[in-house]
């Protein structure tokens, strides 16, 4: 159980909420833990054994969400009793979105994020293994990452937004591959291919990105946005636009760095890949479970929120950047704090 921004975080799997007078009851294998609920906002339940009908009917009452996620982290259901917040919530949502100059102004923040996880990406590299990449490349591109920050934070147009975005990736990609320390034979990125993954890197970061779209869009409509409405990536049918405006910030230090991982630990191999007569590479099913395995253990890796300056799991970061991209809409905050990791 963790207790983040007015939300309770029921992660325990096995767990039964109830209520006792004006706390929740946590109960687990003869445990129980006690939370007052007088300035709670929401408890998100991760496949949770299930919840009193006299728990349901006290948040509803007093407009406490309850939300029901898998194990994983996929959406389920949102119980919310009148809904006037999370309609003012979306109304304000959508009226920026039709707002370039304020989309601009926030998607700049995630941004923002994105460029500086790449660049301290690059900075840990050139501590951590100066011997087997190339440093001075690698900090030429810092030092140009750190000139696109500049423009970035003062753009106010978001076409040339999305080119500063694009300029910083080119610039990171270029130095991709040298990131991979072992099975160089096998494993190799030249640049990034998505349909289809025509490379054993590019299948797992396509894998991984989505995996990440799926916890990001549940984490948004855990706080009553709408993932499919964003301010960086516009309109388009079928895709959670904000959700991908949100998982930007986390694509280098969340997803490419497991990814890394998984090769340089040599947890995935040569082994685990099919080539198809079509050119696009695929994991066999028995490589997805084991990624899928790697992907549950690293949610649960610790890290210091550098915003709330609070050790949380890496599986609740997306959850926590919702309610501070929430709270930001609602006029609690003054910018959105995007996560920025060293």
């Amino acid at each position: 159980m963790r207790k983040l921004l007015n939300t309770l975080f029921v992660i325990e799997p096995d767990a039964y909420l109830s209520l006792q007078g004006d706390n929740i009851i946590v109960e687990r294998e003869k445990e129980k833990k006690r939370f007052p609920a007088h300035n709670l906002e929401s408890i998100v339940t991760f496949g949770y054994t299930g919840a009193s009908p006299a728990l349901m009917g006290y948040c509803a009452d007093r407009d406490i969400s309850l939300v029901f996620l898998k194990r994983n982290g996929r959406f389920q259901a949102r119980v919310i009793g009148k809904s006037k917040g999370n309609v003012l919530l979306r109304k304000k949502q959508y009226l920026l979105s039709e707002d370039e100059t304020q989309s601009t102004t926030i998607a700049r923040n995630f941004i923002t994020g994105k460029i500086h996880n790449h660049k301290w990406i690059l900075e840990r590299m050139t501590r951590d293994y100066e011997q087997r990449i190339d440093v001075v490349q690698f900090k030429e591109i810092s030092r140009h990452l750190s000139t696109i920050l500049s423009e970035v934070r003062n753009c106010t147009d978001l076409e040339q937004l999305r080119g500063w975005e694009g300029q910083a990736a080119a610039s990171y990609n270029k130095v991709f591959d040298q990131m991979i320390l072992q099975q160089k034979e096998d494993f190799y990125f030249h640049a990034r291919s998505r349909r289809p993954a025509t490379d054993k890197v590019n299948a797992m970061l396509s894998f991984a990105y989505t995996l990440l779209a799926g916890n990001t869009a549940a984490a948004l409509e855990t706080v009553g946005l709408d993932a499919y409405v964003g301010f960086l990536h516009r309109d388009r049918p079928g895709r959670v636009s904000l959700a991908l405006d949100l998982m930007e910030e986390l694509r280098g230090v969340y997803v490419d760095r497991f990814v890394l991982s998984l090769i340089n630990k040599k947890k995935m191999q040569k082994r685990d890949f099919i080539e198809q007569e079509n050119g696009s590479v695929i994991m066999t099913d028995e490589a997805r479970k084991k990624f899928l395995s790697a992907w549950h253990e690293k949610q649960q890796e610790k890290l210091t929120h550098p915003y709330l300056v609070e050790k949380i799991s890496w599986g609740l970061v997306p959850f926590v950047q919702a309610l501070l991209l929430a709270r930001f809409l609602r006029g609690d905050l003054d910018e959105y704090p995007p996560l920025l990791w060293k």
